[in-house]
């Protein structure tokens, strides 16, 4: 069945290879990754999605959705690869403090949008991020000590499912699916839209102090020290960063959920180690949560790895403090607990984290360095040992690891039953497939 047949029964773009830009269009924001995709398809609705899905069923082919691209991994050849970019609507009701959102919106966008009313979602650091893709892996960041995983704000899902049937997807119209849906990532439908629970923020305090690399050891101190009695409001992350041509340099970033002078009061152990070479400290609007951590907002080439940790003994400190950052650009530890630990009544398919730190490693995807940067993640994963768990959050799953080590061995059975109950000929694909690479 030629791919060309698509143009026949979709209504919004179909690029295939060899058209002007179709490299671009298949390319993920991780430049570093290749996508050898049979086609990309701009669904304009949901009867296009729902033909796609036809026409790849008799095809034998399979489908990917990346509303903006982010986590993918590479492993899709001969995929149908979906940008739902048309699908742009957001509603803020401010009453019932609830967002709806279309599946090819970026968190800023929504941000931006329920600040005008005092409000926000639950969304990670990067305004260019898809609520989509964040959402379903059940989606962690400055919000969740306070709030939880962004897929338990999660009210409803409309989707086209791997038959073709747009559906709205709820606790009580199907709780299985319900469940998979949030955090089990995109292997369950085609989502089309969102229907999720905003928080009453009308102001928050953050940002960023950063300091030369001699003041790492006096930063992580107070580091540990912040994270080992802040109230579920405030979190805070430690940055070591070793830019090209710069010189290495330790950070502390941080938000606070409420009134910006109690956050001044519950940070003013900061100003404690001096020579201070950065200070973004300040009030912000939920909309400006982006400014942080100042993430790049175009596409990069990057590695990354990501685990959670037990602690911040002996390995910790040599490893990820005492030793350097390169060949990586960053290395990153976030507190945790809080909300994240808690069991939620009626929760999706994230289970509660109960280590109290997380850890993302980041390198620059570039081909000459990526022996090494492989080999320091290989080292480092080694030295901490015990320190480490194995188990990771969805979002942070890197190209070439599994959907395994993101779920218990429960979690990840009820998710693999549900996907062969959905979709038997295994149609959809997430980036990290709960079925594994067929």
């Amino acid at each position: 069945m030629s791919i060309e047949n698509l143009r026949t029964v979709v209504r919004g773009g179909v690029i295939l290879p060899g058209d002007a830009d179709f490299e671009q269009a298949a390319q993920p924001w991780n430049s570093a990754v290749a996508q050898s995709v049979a086609a990309v398809v701009e669904a304009a609705d949901a009867p296009d999605l729902a033909a796609v899905l036809d026409y790849a069923r008799r095809a034998g082919r399979a489908v990917v959705t990346q509303p903006t691209g982010h986590g993918a991994t590479g492993d899709i050849d001969g995929a149908i690869l979906v940008r739902t970019k048309h699908f742009d609507r957001i509603d803020i009701d401010p009453e019932q403090r609830v967002a709806r959102v279309g599946s090819g919106m970026r968190w800023g966008q929504v941000q931006a949008a329920a600040a005008a009313h005092g409000l926000a979602g639950l969304s990670g650091s990067n305004p260019v991020v898809g609520v989509t893709g964040y959402t379903l892996g059940g989606g962690f960041g400055w919000f969740a000590r306070k709030y939880g995983w962004a897929s338990d704000a999660v009210r409803a899902l409309e989707i086209v499912d791997a038959a073709g049937r747009p559906q709205r997807v709820t606790a009580d119209s199907d709780p299985d699916l319900f469940w998979a849906l949030r955090g089990g990532g995109g292997d369950f439908g085609i989502v089309t839209g969102l229907e999720f629970e905003l928080v009453a923020l009308p102001r928050l305090y953050g940002g960023r102090v950063m300091w030369p690399a001699d003041r790492t050891r006096a930063v992580f101190e107070l580091f540990t020290e912040l994270t080992t009695d802040a109230p579920a409001e405030l979190s805070v992350w430690l940055q070591r960063y070793q830019i090209p041509g710069a010189a290495p340099t330790v950070a502390i970033d941080f938000a606070y959920l409420g009134d910006p002078a109690e956050g001044r009061q519950l940070t003013r152990r900061l100003d404690t180690i001096g020579g201070h070479i950065a200070d973004t400290r300040g009030e912000l609007s939920p909309a400006e949560i982006g400014k942080i951590t100042a993430e790049p907002t175009d596409p990069s080439p990057s590695l990354s790895r990501g685990e959670l940790l037990t602690d911040l003994g002996d390995a910790v400190v040599k490893t990820l403090i005492d030793a350097p950052v390169a060949p990586l650009l960053n290395v990153q530890i976030r507190g945790l607990g809080g909300a994240l630990a808690r069991q939620r009544p009626n929760g999706g398919a994230r289970v509660p984290v109960t280590e109290p730190y997380a850890l993302y490693l980041l390198g620059l995807g570039l081909p000459h360095l990526l022996g090494a940067i492989g080999d320091r993640f290989e080292e480092i994963i080694d030295a901490l040992g015990a320190s480490i768990t194995g188990t990771k959050p969805y979002t942070f799953l890197a190209p070439g690891e599994s959907a395994a080590a993101a779920f218990d061995p429960d979690t990840l059975t009820r998710l693999q039953q549900i996907k062969r109950t959905r979709d038997p000929h295994n149609v959809i694909r997430a980036n990290f497939p709960v079925l594994g690479r067929p």
